[in-house]
């Protein structure tokens, strides 16, 4: 329909996770932050009356529009056993696979107006075939982008940060950490604050590998061998980046005011102080995708799942900043 937003897929995660949950719970808060019309791809049983949330099967994505203030509408795309919360089972892996799959598939077909895809176990997700790293290596290669081109960012609201490197051992970082690596990652960045964000000359802040960014080369020379180069191409090219800057200062609240976002060389350099500070609020974000594909930024956490426990804050974010993204993209890309 003419002037009706695409609702927003959320694929339902691991059903014996806190996925279903923190899905409700984000219905049941819609009037406290008004939302994009969702709905969920999953098995409907794993939904119907959870928490005393009304649910709604529909056979397409167009009907989540009409029935969202009524009902959390959920798109049944897998028949299966009701799931025992906290108990995962490889019947619940593959119906959160095959959920993972449609909802890209509706993204990628227009649709869907994004993608927020719930929490799942990569152990049990190996045991029917899963074969990537994570959901954002599939992700990107449903969307037809190489896996070195789509770039993990999490953000909260005071921070926002992409690991130049990710799930490799910190013995490995520096050798992985080129000329071309660095220069993609910035420039990934510095895009997608501008696509993503409407930042349009975004303050970009990159943090040294080693202590005190090397210390003038005595405590390491990563710094001035291979990042130094990169960032100086960059602000050739007109890009406003600051660095390599030692990571033990960069993040305090006065340093953060300074940029709008930090990149880093591996995982925990990043990730320590983002969910330092956005532990219940912290968004993972893909970049370089043709679609808008958001997260919350945690796991499944079957210990606790059934038990009312989970906090949604971190779905509802994720909820908000895909339609912060949509938005701004679609002026963007105007």
């Amino acid at each position: 329909m003419p002037g009706v937003s695409k609702p927003f897929v959320i694929s339902c995660g691991d059903p014996a996770g806190v996925g279903p949950e923190i899905i409700c719970k984000t219905w049941l808060a819609r009037n406290s932050f008004n939302p994009t019309p969702f709905f969920v791809a999953g098995n409907f049983a794993d939904f119907d009356g959870l928490y005393g949330t009304p649910v709604a099967k529909i056979s397409d994505p167009a009907e989540a529009n009409i029935v969202f203030d009524q009902a959390l509408p959920v798109l049944h795309i897998y028949d299966g056993e009701i799931t025992r919360l906290g108990q995962p089972t490889l019947d619940g892996a593959q119906c959160a696979l095959h959920a993972l799959e449609i909802a890209c598939g509706l993204a990628r077909s227009g649709d869907a107006g994004a993608v927020i895809t719930a929490p799942v176990s990569k152990s049990q997700l190996y045991q029917v075939g899963f074969r990537y790293p994570g959901q954002t290596e599939f992700v990107s290669e449903r969307c037809g982008i190489a896996r070195e081109n789509a770039v993990m960012m999490l953000a909260g609201p005071s921070l926002r940060v992409i690991p130049m490197t990710t799930h490799i051992a910190l013995k490995d970082v520096a050798s992985q950490l080129t000329h071309g690596l660095i220069v993609a990652r910035i420039k990934s960045a510095a895009k997608a604050m501008t696509r993503n964000f409407g930042i349009e000359n975004p303050r970009i802040a990159i943090a040294g590998i080693n202590p005190h960014a090397g210390e003038s080369g005595n405590l390491g020379d990563e710094e001035k061998l291979v990042m130094q180069p990169a960032i100086d191409e960059l602000r050739e090219q007109g890009l406003d980046i600051r660095g390599p800057l030692p990571a033990d200062t960069m993040f305090h609240e006065e340093a953060r005011a300074l940029y709008d976002i930090a990149l880093c060389p591996y995982h925990d350099q990043a990730l320590i102080p983002l969910k330092t500070l956005h532990f219940f609020d912290g968004v993972n974000m893909t970049l370089g995708l043709p679609i808008v594909r958001t997260s919350p930024d945690h796991g499944t956490a079957f210990d606790i799942a059934g038990q009312n426990k989970a906090d949604p804050r971190s779905m509802i974010a994720a909820v908000e900043m895909a339609a912060t993204a949509v938005s701004h993209r679609e002026k963007y890309d105007n």
